[in-house]
C-alpha cells in the first residue's frame, strides 16, 4: 500500500545505483523482471551530465521460471563483451528476491573473471536507498583499499558524494575551494568520479572527510579501523561550522605532520576564504543585523529532512539568523538518535520521527510556520496552503540539480542559505501584500464596473441608498464539507488577513460559528468570531 504513496527514501535499487552511476568502469546488473531499469529515467532526468548510466537488467520472465533457467550469466558475458567494465556489481530487485536464488552460483558460471564481479545480495524489503549506498560503498572500500604509504605533502579523502546527492557539484567545489586555501590536496574523492584504482589509493591520505551522515560515514570508519586514518564527520554547514570545520581539519592534518617530523599548518585569516581573498569570507554574520533582516529574529520555522541537513539548518537558522525553531523531524529512523542528540536545547518538544509525508503536512498545517525547510515534499504541502518552504534536502525536484554554483557547505554555502531564506520568505510577504492591497489597483475598474448603483429587494422593487443596497443577503458560497458556508463577503474579508494565518483563522471561524449555531459564515458572524478569539 505504500508504494501507492510519495515516498522520502528511493528503493534500494536507487541507492545502489547513486554509487555505482557515480564511479568510472563500474557497471550494474539488476536481475528483476522487465521495467525495474526506471533508475535510468530518473538518473537521466535529474543528474546535470553527459554521461549515460551503467546499467543493464538481467529479465526474468515466467517462462525462464517455468523451464528453470536463468538469463544472469548470459548477461553478465554480455556486459562484459561489450562495455568491459572493471567491475559488475549485481543485485536483486524485490521481486527476485522472493526466488531465493544463489545470485553467486549463477555469476560464476557466466565466465566472467570472479575479480570483476560483485554480488551485492541485500534483503530489499528492508533495506532502503540511504542504507544501501551506504553500505555498497563500504564494501567496495573494504575490497580495494591497500596499505601503502602515505603522501608526502598533506592529503585528505572526500567521501560520501554520491549521484543525485543534493547539490553535489557546488559542495564539492565549496570544500575544494576551502582545502586549497589550507595548502591541503584532494587525494581522492569516492564514489563521485572514482575508479577501482582510486579506492585503491584512499589509504594514502593523511584525513578522511565524510560530512555525511548518510553515505560515507561507515566506509570512513572502515578506514579508520583498519588502517588507523582519523575522520572528520562534521558538516560545515553554516558560518561558525565552517569555521570550526577548517580548524578541525587543521588540527587533525598537524597530528600526522607532527608523526612524520613534517611542518605544521597554519590557519589562515579567514578572509582568505572569501572569493576575492580581501573581504569576509561570508555576509551573514552582517546581513543577520541589518533592519531587512531583523524582521527574521523570532519568527517560526519548521525543519524536515535527511539527518545531516535537519541538524545543519536548525542550528543556522536559530544561531545565525535568529529565527524561533518550533520543530523537526527526520524520515531516517536509524539517524534518529543522533538527530535526537545533535539538537539538544534547540527544540520545544520532541523530534518527528516518520516517513509519512502526511503527518508533516498535518503538523504544517495546525502550526502555519512562517518558513517551512524540508523536502520536495514539504514543498507541495507548503504550497497548498500558502506557506513559505525551501528545499534544504533530499529528495528533491529537477530544479535543485543546478548548473550553476550554489552550494551549502562552507562560507559560500552559508550566503546562498541566508539568500534562499530571505527570498521564500520575502516572496511570501509579498503574496501577502498583493492579496492585501490588491494588484496595484488594476482590478479596480473591474471590481467598479460590478458595483450595482441600485439594489433589489426583497420585494422584487428596485431601491436606492446604502441601506437598502446593504439589506440583500450577498450568495452563499459552500466551502466545507460539512455544511459550513461563508457569504462573498465574508471570503473577501477573510482574504485580508495574512496568508500564513488565513487557514487557521478559516477553521477557528468555522468553529466558533458552530458552537454558536451558525450554518453559515456572514459578515457579522466573521467579525464576532474575531473579536470573541481576541483578533
Amino acid at each position: 500500500m505504500r508504494l501507492a504513496f510519495w515516498l522520502y527514501e528511493g528503493t534500494a535499487l536507487h541507492g545502489i545505483s547513486r554509487v555505482t552511476n557515480s564511479m568510472k568502469g563500474v557497471h550494474t546488473v539488476y536481475h528483476a523482471p522487465q521495467g525495474d531499469d526506471y533508475i535510468t529515467a530518473t538518473y537521466t532526468m535529474l543528474e546535470r551530465t553527459p554521461e549515460f548510466p551503467g546499467l543493464s537488467i538481467s529479465v526474468v520472465r515466467g517462462r525462464d521460471l517455468a523451464q528453470g533457467v536463468s538469463r544472469l550469466p548470459a548477461t553478465l558475458q554480455q556486459v562484459n563483451e561489450h562495455y568491459n567494465p572493471e567491475l559488475t556489481v549485481i543485485a536483486p530487485s524485490c521481486s527476485t528476491a522472493l526466488l531465493q536464488e544463489d545470485l553467486r552460483q549463477l555469476a560464476m558460471h557466466s565466465g566472467v573473471p570472479e575479480e570483476k564481479l560483485l554480488v551485492y545480495a541485500l534483503n530489499p524489503f528492508r533495506v532502503s536507498e540511504n542504507e544501501a549506498a551506504d553500505g555498497l560503498f563500504t564494501e567496495l572500500v573494504k575490497r580495494y583499499a591497500a596499505e601503502q604509504e602515505k603522501t608526502a605533502e598533506p592529503s585528505v579523502n572526500i567521501l560520501g558524494f554520491t549521484s543525485l546527492g543534493f547539490h553535489l557539484r557546488a559542495n564539492l567545489t565549496s570544500l575544494r575551494r576551502m582545502l586549497q586555501t589550507l595548502g591541503i590536496k584532494v587525494n581522492v574523492v569516492a564514489p563521485w568520479g572514482a575508479g577501482t584504482d582510486d579506492l585503491r589509493k584512499l589509504p594514502a591520505a593523511w584525513l578522511n572527510i565524510a560530512p555525511y551522515r548518510e553515505i560515507g560515514a561507515s566506509a570512513a570508519a572502515y578506514l579508520c579501523d583498519r588502517f588507523g586514518m582519523p575522520a572528520l564527520y562534521d558538516a560545515p554547514l553554516g558560518v561558525e561550522p565552517t569555521r570550526q570545520w577548517l580548524e578541525g581539519i587543521v588540527r587533525e592534518i598537524n597530528i600526522v605532520a607532527a608523526a612524520k617530523g613534517a611542518p605544521l599548518l597554519r590557519m589562515p585569516a579567514l578572509r582568505a576564504f572569501s572569493l576575492d581573498g580581501l573581504s569576509a569570507p561570508s555576509g551573514v554574520p552582517w546581513f543577520a543585523r541589518t533592519a531587512d533582516m531583523e524582521s527574521f529574529s523570532g519568527k517560526k520555522a519548521f525543519v524536515f529532512g535527511d539527518a545531516t541537513h535537519t541538524v545543519g539548518v536548525v542550528k543556522f537558522l536559530r544561531d545565525e539568523l535568529g529565527m524561533q525553531i518550533i520543530g523537526a523531524g527526520t524520515y531516517l529512523e536509524r539517524h534518529a538518535a543522533w538527530v535526537k542528540e545533535q539538537l539538544q536545547g534547540y527544540l520545544p518538544g520532541e523530534l518527528m520521527v516518520t516517513d509519512k509525508f502526511q503527518e508533516v503536512s498535518a503538523f504544517i498545517e495546525e502550526e502555519i510556520p512562517d518558513l517551512v525547510c524540508g523536502t520536495q515534499m514539504e514543498r507541495h504541502s507548503c504550497r497548498k496552503l500558502d506557506v513559505p518552504c525551501m528545499v534544504i534536502s533530499p529528495p528533491t525536484h529537477i530544479e535543485n540539480h543546478l548548473l550553476g554554483y550554489y552550494p551549502f557547505f562552507g562560507f559560500d554555502g552559508a550566503d546562498v542559505m541566508a539568500d534562499r531564506v530571505y527570498i521564500s520568505c520575502k516572496l511570501g510577504l509579498e503574496k501577502h501584500l498583493i492579496d492585501f492591497f490588491g494588484d496595484a489597483g488594476l482590478e479596480y475598474e473591474e471590481e467598479a464596473a460590478l458595483q450595482p448603483d441600485t439594489a433589489v429587494s426583497s420585494n422584487g422593487h428596485e431601491s436606492n441608498g446604502p441601506e437598502s443596497a446593504t439589506s440583500v443577503a450577498t450568495p452563499a458560497q459552500a466551502t466545507d464539507p460539512d455544511g459550513m458556508s461563508w457569504t462573498d463577503e465574508a471570503e473577501n474579508m477573510l482574504k485580508k488577513v495574512p496568508f500564513f494565518v488565513r487557514k487557521k483563522v478559516r477553521k477557528n471561524t468555522e468553529t466558533f460559528a458552530r458552537q454558536q449555531g451558525e450554518s453559515c459564515i456572514t459578515a457579522d458572524v466573521f467579525r464576532q468570531a474575531k473579536e470573541s478569539l481576541g483578533g
